[in-house]
């Protein structure tokens, strides 16, 4: 009894340390999984969860709450993409605090999920057309 209560309390410490400025938490990754990348945040409404996680060809971590499930992708993975507006995206993936728990690990020893079938898999289940440059930006780099 004695070591869950002193476990828990060295979880609540954890998540302060991992907190930011406005409320935000940072998922905690296993710590055996490698994020040379960089990390950042995907997040799509729970109501499509299931239904994105059964037609992804791999999945890499995956965390839930009630109101979302998030899906860790390599930073940078809003670069060039429109996600729909349905979707949260997390620069190094500090969250809303709801206290999402980890729901899957992936076998392989990196955590992401791929960002390209996850993004036209999240465009497909919420009926948006992928975009790939995001509105307002030009699509080709300018001749000098």
């Amino acid at each position: 009894m004695l070591k869950n209560a002193l476990s828990q309390l060295l979880g609540v410490r954890r998540s302060r340390l991992d907190e930011d400025a406005d409320g935000r938490i940072r998922l905690p990754l296993p710590p055996a999984l490698s994020a040379s990348l960089g990390c950042d945040a995907v997040g799509v409404p729970a109501r499509y969860g299931f239904r994105l996680m059964s037609h992804l060809p791999r999945a890499g971590c995956v965390f839930a709450d009630a109101d979302q499930w998030w899906w860790i992708v390599p930073s940078g993975s809003d670069l060039d993409l429109d996600w729909p507006e349905q979707v949260s995206y997390a620069t190094g993936a500090y969250v809303p605090a709801g206290r999402p728990r980890l729901i899957h690990a992936p076998d392989s020893r990196t955590p992401y999920t791929p960002p390209i079938p996850l993004f036209l898999m999240v465009c497909q289940v919420t009926g948006v057309a992928p975009s790939w440059a995001a509105a307002g930006r030009p699509r080709a780099v300018p001749a000098p």
